[in-house]
């Protein structure tokens, strides 16, 4: 029974989709292109994790944490980043982001990072 739910966030349709096919098996997956499809989302059914790139259009993804903290979240964040230079470990802990993994990802250690965090 997929009880979890989860919405990936990221501009690129190929690891949007990437992502679905991982993770549709365990998890109710939804996907958004960007920080307001994704609060609109969260907004219209509550979701368990967010998986978010941190280069989004509009927003980045600490950014769009944080809304989503304003908005009353308090589950678990996965942020993604090319760019980890641009990312500083205050800020990840401040906004709550429970892990970071840097691009190119290791998709074993991805899905069991997944897996241990939504852990009933």
């Amino acid at each position: 029974m997929l009880e979890k739910k989860i919405v990936i966030v990221d501009d690129d349709e190929s690891i949007r989709k990437t992502f679905f096919l991982l993770l549709t098996s365990k998890y109710n997956v939804y996907l958004a292109r960007d920080a307001q499809e994704a609060l609109a989302r969260f907004q219209s059914a509550p979701v368990d994790l967010i998986i978010a790139d941190f280069r989004l259009p509009h927003k980045n993804g600490l950014q769009m944490v944080q809304e989503f903290r304003r908005a009353g979240y308090q589950g678990k964040v996965i942020l993604i980043s090319a760019f980890p230079e641009q990312l500083k470990s205050d800020e990840l802990q401040q906004v709550g982001v429970s892990h970071l993994f840097i691009k190119p990802l290791d998709l074993k250690a991805f899905t069991d990072t997944i897996d241990e965090l939504l852990k009933a």
